[in-house]
């Protein structure tokens, strides 16, 4: 069963690029300090909720060509992370910045 059921039913779609790559960072953020914390079951469900978050980013029909391809590198680098046998130093930090970027503009968006 999705862990974001109501996302997934259409509410996703309704929102924008920034707002959704604002929350696949708030379960990368999570997944990234429980992997640091070394809190395995914190790590597994925040992992799950951020390719889930990623899945259904990649697979909203707005987002084709360039930008779906951009959603899918970032899927790829944050699994690099964690399931890589030499993952790239800074990488973390590098892809918390990352989705802090879209987190500000999304938050700046008038309601």
């Amino acid at each position: 069963m999705a862990t974001h059921a109501g996302l997934a039913e259409g509410r996703w779609e309704g929102l924008t690029l920034a707002e959704q790559l604002a929350h696949v960072g708030s379960e990368v953020d999570r997944a990234i300090a429980a992997w640091e914390a070394q809190r395995r079951d914190r790590f597994e469900r925040a992992l799950g909720r951020a390719l889930e978050l990623f899945d259904l980013t990649a697979r909203d029909d707005r987002w084709r060509g360039h930008r779906r391809r951009e959603i899918l590198r970032a899927r790829e680098e944050f699994c690099r992370l964690f399931f890589d046998e030499h993952p790239q130093p800074g990488g973390a930090s590098t892809l918390r910045s990352y989705f802090l970027r879209f987190a500000v503009l999304a938050r700046r968006r008038p309601s």
